[in-house]
């Protein structure tokens, strides 16, 4: 399917590819609440830089689309999200995953973690027109929040999209999970090479890799790759690092 045919001020429906993907699509409400976000990011874009992806299409595939696919190992979403899971975004930025996870799963509660100021308070206003009371923001840093007691493995699921490195992303999203919890780490290439060094970051932290996945998204065949991080043992006080320490010597 051709991306630039799908230009108009709409987001498309795609109801077949939710469905083919994902085995589910959303309700009228859902997609309604989806088109509703995407005219929001786009009025915040004029005073933000929150994101370049602004073509209908593209940001259901590259945002909507790739948020959902995110949660959902082997085109199945994590059991038990649609109940009660505490879910922390990290570094989520114009609220991607997290905010389209919280829309579709109202029963888990979405805390949206980001170190931007600006960013946080336009958050605040997306969540407010959403009226998504499942979703929260947080103002700050991984390294800080991650040996926060209140934080501190005090979630099942933490996501993030890996803009470094993927130990860093490792080191700031396994210590705000809980034992038995995931961490997902949203990536576009990876290879066998990085298996190695992710391998030993992880089981520092008290995590295992459970899976990496390899798919294309379905518009543009983009390829994507998910990394499931079990939390098998708690992580060791010493991590995270300070700030910046994580970015400058990952593990």
């Amino acid at each position: 399917m051709d991306i630039e045919s799908l230009t108009q001020d709409n987001l498309p429906e795609m109801a077949e590819i939710w469905q083919q993907t994902l085995n589910w699509q959303p309700t009228n409400f859902q997609f309604q609440q989806f088109q509703k976000l995407y005219e929001l990011i786009i009025e915040g874009n004029r005073q933000l830089n929150l994101t370049r992806i602004t073509a209908p299409a593209e940001f259901w595939e590259k945002h909507l689309w790739d948020s959902l696919r995110g949660i959902a190992p082997k085109q199945e979403f994590i059991p038990g999200i649609e109940q009660s899971k505490r879910i922390i975004d990290i570094g989520t930025g114009a609220g991607f995953p997290g905010v389209p996870i919280g829309l579709i799963f109202p029963n888990s509660q979405v805390t949206l973690l980001d170190s931007t100021g600006k960013k946080i308070a336009f958050l605040e206003t997306i969540l407010s027109a959403l009226a998504m009371k499942n979703g929260k923001t947080l103002l700050g840093r991984a390294e800080e929040i991650g040996q926060q007691r209140q934080h501190r493995e005090n979630y099942d699921v933490a996501v993030i999209r890996a803009v470094s490195n993927v130990s860093v992303c490792a080191e700031y999203a396994l210590p705000l999970v809980k034992k038995g919890g995931l961490a997902v780490i949203y990536r576009g290439s990876w290879s066998e090479a990085e298996n190695e060094s992710l391998e030993t970051a992880v089981s520092q932290l008290g995590g295992e890799i459970e899976l990496i996945e390899e798919f294309t998204t379905p518009l543009s065949q983009s390829m994507r790759h998910c990394l499931y991080l079990g939390k098998v043992a708690n992580t060791p006080i010493s991590f995270p690092r300070g700030v910046g320490i994580p970015t400058q010597k990952p593990i």
